[in-house]
């Protein structure tokens, strides 16, 4: 097997996904890092449904940023993924930071989430 990055993301994702599952009452918070953009969807994997998604792709969110592939930028996306699943009447999630190491853009989007206020 070839040792890369995304090899490697791609395992302690597999092992993250095997412990962590969004119900109705607390959904999974998952975030996608790529190497221009970040999103984040809050998940319930009792029904496979989608319930609050943002990301740095989103015209509103894209026009305020000089880039898309910052910390500003995640900070962005945790203060609207927040206040959307507030709206929805999401206050409690279980985070999955999908296999990237909780560093950077990736701690950047979860501290913005709680810190307007989602709690996990």
């Amino acid at each position: 097997m070839k040792f890369n990055r995304r090899s490697s993301t791609h395992s302690r994702h597999r092992r993250i996904r095997s412990k962590v599952q969004g119900t109705a009452t607390r959904p999974r918070l998952a975030v996608f890092r790529s190497n221009h953009h970040i999103y984040a969807q809050v998940i319930n994997d009792e029904q496979q449904r989608t319930l609050v998604a943002a990301s740095t792709i989103e015209p509103a969110v894209k026009s305020q940023l000089e880039s898309t592939a910052s910390c500003d930028a995640s900070t962005q996306v945790g203060k609207l993924i927040a206040q959307r699943s507030l709206e929805q009447g999401i206050q409690q999630v279980v985070f999955d930071r999908g296999g990237n190491l909780y560093h950077g853009r990736i701690k950047a989007l979860a501290e913005a989430a709680r810190e307007a206020g989602l709690g996990f």
